[in-house]
């Protein structure tokens, strides 16, 4: 099923003196129960495309539609909370709190009492494939893998079934990448999540369901 679909997306950067398209009608179908992966070289659109499908921005021409709704319809800060769920090649994750109190925070903003994100947190912790035992630990305590695991279970916190990764393996050795890629194709094939990993990575590009190649801000 659908999730995620762009209709003729495109993105204009515009300064004083110049302007660059960015991106050029855009056209894509996102299902669930999918792992979907965006590939292309650098300047091919790739950051600038997944900004969009996060809510960080609007298109400046044609539509990023989630469930049905265009993104130009909704209030954006809420879409960020509740809808897309972003996972980043470097993490960002909160140092000055414990691995349960990020995994907490996306929950929290939603309303969620903290001994209930308390009790979910730990549950979604195990979920990624970590020991309870890092639940009180901080971010600079773990190693790159862990704390990419840790950034999976916070994201997992938000009640979505769309999961957007930024290079989720560009900082990690190939046995946490492996960890992790396997992480992402669970939950698309065994959860019905649809993940968009958008990456350098050809390892991801083969094992994907479905492959986006960019090129010059189009689609190959």
């Amino acid at each position: 099923m659908s999730i995620l679909e762009l209709r003729g997306t495109g993105y204009t950067y515009r300064t004083q003196y110049q302007q660059v398209e960015a991106l050029k009608g855009v056209s894509y179908s996102f299902e669930t129960g999918k792992l979907h992966a965006i590939m292309g070289r650098s300047g091919s659109g790739k950051t600038t495309l997944l900004s969009l499908m996060a809510g960080l921005d609007l298109p400046t021409a044609g539509q990023v539609l989630f469930e049905g709704t265009s993104t130009a319809e909704m209030d954006l800060e809420r879409y960020r909370r509740e809808k897309a769920a972003v996972i980043y090649q470097n993490f960002r994750l909160f140092p000055l709190l414990t691995v349960a109190e990020n995994v907490m925070y996306p929950m929290e903003l939603q309303g969620m009492r903290p001994k209930q994100a308390k009790e979910k947190a730990a549950a979604l912790v195990e979920r990624a494939g970590l020991p309870s035992s890092v639940l009180n630990r901080f971010p600079t305590m773990l190693s790159g893998g862990e704390q990419q695991r840790v950034a999976i279970a916070r994201a997992l916190g938000m009640e979505t079934r769309l999961l957007l990764a930024d290079e989720p393996t560009g900082n990690l050795d190939v046995a946490n990448g492996e960890n992790v890629l396997a992480i992402l194709e669970g939950l698309a094939h065994e959860e019905d999540y649809c993940v968009v990993v958008v990456t350098h990575d050809p390892a991801i590009g083969v094992r994907a369901d479905a492959l986006m190649e960019l090129r010059d801000g189009a689609v190959v």
